[in-house]
C-alpha cells in the first residue's frame, strides 16, 4: 500500500469510531486526542479497527505513533513493509 492508500484507510477507520470528525478538513498534524477530542475508548476502538484492517499487532507502547494522521501513516507504512 502506498501512503495515500494507508491515509485513506486510516481516515475511514477514524471516522467510523468518531463520525463527528470531518475527513475533508482533517489536517495531518492534528492530534487525535488533544485537537480532535477522541477519548481513550474511541482511541482503543481505532487501534482495534486498524489491527483488523491491516492484520498488524499494535502494542500499547506504539500508541503514540498513532497520535496524528501523519504519524499513523508513517507507522503503518513501516509496519506493513516488514
Amino acid at each position: 500500500m502506498n501512503p495515500h492508500e494507508i491515509r485513506a484507510a486510516f481516515i475511514e477507520d477514524l471516522t467510523s469510531v468518531a463520525p463527528d470528525i470531518d475527513p475533508d478538513t482533517l489536517e495531518d498534524d492534528e492530534h487525535l486526542q488533544d485537537d480532535l477530542g477522541l477519548d481513550s475508548m474511541d482511541f482503543l476502538n481505532l487501534v482495534s479497527a486498524l489491527h483488523k484492517r491491516f492484520g498488524l499487532p499494535i502494542p500499547e507502547s506504539d500508541y503514540p505513533e498513532l497520535a496524528t494522521p501523519a504519524k499513523a501513516v508513517c507507522y503503518l507504512g513501516r509496519a506493513l513493509a516488514r
